[in-house]
């Protein structure tokens, strides 16, 4: 659900963010962005020589070219002028003239407007920076003034010529993303294996490009296989080693457990004899949990759900059942508040599996939750609660208590294996670290997901699951669970 929040609110941004956002995400933008960049500093820059290394020579080359040429034109032409003359150089060159004077005014093209570079008096009278002759414009002998420049049609190819340009840069830089995109294709293909393997399925290897001769992105890649390989052999020899030593040690304990029980129940006996079947059925927990675990973890690796057994399940009536159990092992362990709204109905799930999910999570609650009493008074702390309601098509299963919490920073990893932070998981209170590790496992096996955050006091944890609703449970029930809330 935040997932799909913060894609909305993405979308909803300015596109200007998105943009940002885009360029600061995008490998692929970031480069085709340097090569725009790149294209057009090239280009301004030949450009700026270009021209600089025109107008050098044509100061110092092309204006005496220039200013003889037009002498040539103006001697042809004729004094006074000769509108023939003029008509047929016109109509030879690219230029326009126009004569103004006693008896002759006439203009080439009368029609079109004189572009901004002709009424420029340094273009039009040629006039240099050294006080240098007129380069367009001379005068007869009678008085007539020419004015020589070049045809506003020559001119007009100008824009065309920008248009061209700018689709040969567009065109340029769609071609150089492309192939950027393409050379990067094997970064996607490099986080898709990464994510797998840190879900645990490595039986799909990250495609390496020319594996012959490969590149520094097909180095990677081969580079992430093999530490993928090296992590699964680990991982499947940890596994087995664990399986191992567990059903290896179910048999002692066992027969621990029964020579424990036989010891004469005298009181002088009697409280070794209770202490040592405690540490015993905590041994046994301790390696059913690692079996459970082991079960889990590598059946979500490969098929999440190969491992469940579905049926209908009254989730109340398994909460008291729960709850009853806790009982033999945490004092006040009926005091905990079940929240269920009335008419919940039965859920299609692995009874076995959330069993032990509501157990550990209870179980939690009450290892750390300071005590309290069954009527809690002034200065009690109230006992944990346990909150159970169907959102459209999820549960949502959540308990919290009212102990200390756990600091910030160790949320994250709280439902690791194993992981104990020394403020809120001591040995004294019991446990090593695989209570909520598996509550996230049977969670995912379900295809939901678990949740931590600190309740202000205590701690709260969610777990949501995505189930379908077999049949209404008793109504009764329902009101019963809700009475034991109140």
């Amino acid at each position: 659900m935040r997932r799909k929040l913060k894609v909305r609110h993405a979308a909803r941004a300015p596109w200007h963010r998105r943009a940002r956002q885009a360029v600061h995400r995008s490998l692929r933008v970031r480069l085709v962005l340097v090569f725009v960049v790149l294209a057009l500093a090239m280009a301004v820059t030949f450009i700026a020589g270009v021209q600089k290394a025109v107008a050098v020579g044509w100061r110092e080359a092309a204006r005496p070219l220039l200013v003889d040429y037009v002498d040539h034109l103006t001697q042809e032409i004729g004094s006074p002028p000769n509108i023939a003359r003029a008509q047929a150089i016109t109509a030879r060159l690219p230029i326009s003239l126009r004569i103004s004077g006693p008896t002759v005014n006439w203009h080439s093209q009368p029609e079109s407007p004189r572009p901004g570079w002709v009424r420029d008096p340094a273009w039009r009278h040629g006039q240099s920076q050294d006080g240098g002759e007129n380069l367009l414009v001379r005068t007869t002998a009678d008085g007539h003034r020419l004015e020589f420049g070049l045809a506003v049609q020559a001119w007009q190819h100008r824009p065309r010529i920008a248009w061209i340009t700018l689709a040969a840069l567009l065109l340029l830089t769609a071609l150089a993303y492309i192939y950027v995109r393409r050379l990067l294709r094997p970064l996607d293909d490099i986080r898709a294996g990464a994510q797998r393997f840190g879900a645990g399925v490595f039986d799909q290897s990250i495609p390496v490009r020319c594996a012959r001769k490969p590149d520094e992105l097909g180095q990677l890649a081969a580079t992430i296989n093999t530490m993928g390989s090296d992590i699964h052999q680990m991982l499947d020899a940890k596994r087995a080693l664990l399986l191992a030593m567990s059903h290896e040690l179910r048999s002692p304990l066992t027969r621990a457990r029964l020579n424990a029980e036989l010891l004469p129940e005298t009181p002088a006996v009697d409280p070794q004899r209770q202490a040592l079947l405690r540490d015993l059925g905590e041994m046994a927990r301790l390696i059913t949990d690692l079996l459970e675990s082991e079960r889990l973890a590598g059946s979500h690796a490969g098929l999440p759900h190969a491992t469940l057994h579905r049926e209908s399940v009254d989730l109340v009536a398994l909460a008291r059942e729960v709850v009853a159990e806790l009982g033999n092992r945490h004092a006040g362990a009926a005091a905990i508040a079940i929240h269920v709204p009335p008419g919940l109905p039965t859920m299609a799930l692995d009874r076995a599996r959330v069993r032990l999910l509501l157990r550990n999570l209870l179980d939690n609650a009450l290892r750390h939750t300071p005590p309290f009493a069954q009527n809690p008074g002034e200065g009690a702390a109230p006992p944990p609660e346990l909150h159970m309601e169907l959102q459209d098509d999820h549960l949502e299963i959540e308990v919290r208590d009212h102990g200390p919490g756990v600091p910030p920073e160790h949320l994250a990893q709280l439902a690791q294996a194993f992981y104990r932070p020394d403020s809120a998981r001591q040995r004294s209170t019991g446990g090593v670290g695989l209570g909520l590790y598996l509550c996230r496992l049977v969670a995912e096996a379900h295809g939901g997901r678990l949740e931590l955050r600190n309740a202000a006091p205590g701690l709260a944890v969610r777990v949501v699951l995505p189930v379908q609703a077999t049949e209404p449970a008793a109504a009764e029930k329902a009101q019963g669970s809700q009475d034991d809330s109140d």
